[in-house]
């Protein structure tokens, strides 16, 4: 069993093409959550196959090949930019003689290290039990070193057992706690939703703009970095629209194409925020050339989550390294859809400002409507 390394440490990176033709996309995804992990990459070990082995995901051969550049660089850890099963990780760790890890379990570190709430925490270190839930065949975890070990088993009962048993506990103690938090949310949100004041969400693809955005127009000073899922906790402030009054906004984690399940479950108590929302603004970064996809991803798991049919508006961002300029498009019923602008330096922003005012007072006489139409109910 070879012990995770701590952040800082030097890696070497594994991407197989199996003729996806996101396949360049996503290891430029690699390289960045490697990045945003503060891992050095040495090497980056490429190859083709039609199909994953079952044993060693990558074949005997490209295997030998990773085994001599982790010699060479002396790399403490293996990434592949895939999803391993237990059994593929342990072959690779014994093949190769050091950490091998995959993209999942990347992505859950980079979380554990960003995480700063309380919640957050929770959320991590949930998703991060469930996910080594199905690989304790791989040996003993942290847990045994900190609770001792050996004075824990029950008669008759195996290490692995006794793993799952304290696993499944501090799962559960996570869940409870975490469902008290969500009480506490549901009880603010309905405090707000009796003072008829409006709910919008940023969403959108990791590091596409969306704190810098929300920094903009809150004035506030949540972390924002040119790094991937430099937001994991949900950061709401109230705003004043001029000709509307105040609104709540609420900043959220951003998606990554495959996004771990374990982490949109664990986190679908922050993501909530989202689905409770009477807006959001999908901000999408204009500049990437990969923008159509990421929309389409941030879609998927907002219908994963149930949040597909709250309007949005599209917030084509960073439009100052694009070279374009500022504006705003309706629809056919003279609503505005899309909105170019720079949360960098502000180009734009009074169109999102336009575009929102619009839209609550729009929402504002809505409900004023159904309020005036409401049957009277009358207590026998």
């Amino acid at each position: 069993m070879f012990e995770r390394p701590e952040s800082g440490e030097t890696a070497v990176l594994v991407s197989l093409d199996f003729g996806r033709p996101d396949y360049e996309e996503s290891l430029e995804e690699l390289k960045q959550l490697a990045e945003s992990a503060n891992f050095k990459v040495l090497s980056i070990v490429e190859g083709k196959r039609a199909r994953p082995d079952p044993a060693l995901f990558a074949g005997s051969g490209k295997v030998e090949e990773i085994a001599v550049v982790v010699s060479q660089s002396e790399a403490p850890l293996v990434i592949f930019n895939h999803e391993l099963s237990p059994g593929q990780e342990r072959n690779l760790e014994r093949k190769l003689s050091c950490r091998v890890i995959d993209r999942t379990s990347l992505i859950l570190d980079i979380f554990a290290q960003r995480a700063r709430s309380h919640e957050g925490k929770l959320q991590v270190e949930l998703a991060q039990l469930e996910h080594l839930s199905t690989r304790l065949v791989r040996g003993w975890t942290h847990l045994e070193r900190q609770k001792g070990g050996i004075g824990l088993r029950g008669p008759g009962e195996t290490q692995l057992e006794t793993d799952r048993r304290l696993l499944g506990k501090r799962v559960k103690v996570l869940k409870e706690k975490l469902g008290k938090l969500k009480q506490q949310r549901d009880i603010q949100r309905r405090a707000r939703s009796r003072a008829n004041v409006i709910s919008i969400s940023l969403v959108g693809y990791t590091n596409a703009g969306k704190s810098t955005l929300f920094n903009r127009l809150t004035r506030a000073n949540a972390y924002a970095a040119n790094q991937l899922f430099a937001t994991l906790d949900t950061t709401t402030r109230k705003i004043f629209i001029e000709g509307t009054g105040q609104i709540v906004l609420s900043d959220t984690v951003g998606f990554i194409k495959n996004l771990p399940h374990t982490l949109v479950d664990a986190f679908r108590a922050t993501l909530e925020e989202t689905v409770q929302a009477d807006l959001l603004l999908h901000i999408v970064d204009c500049s990437s050339p990969n923008k159509d996809d990421q929309i389409y991803e941030v879609n998927k798991v907002l219908h994963e989550i149930s949040a597909d049919s709250i309007p949005q508006i599209l917030v084509m961002n960073k439009i100052d390294v694009k070279g374009l300029s500022p504006g705003l498009e309706r629809d056919e019923y003279d609503r505005i859809i899309r909105v170019r602008l720079s949360a960098i330096n502000g180009d734009g922003v009074d169109y999102l400002r336009q575009a929102l005012s619009e839209y609550s007072s729009r929402l504002y006489a809505d409900k004023e409507s159904l309020e005036q139409h409401e049957p009277l109910v009358v207590n026998k």
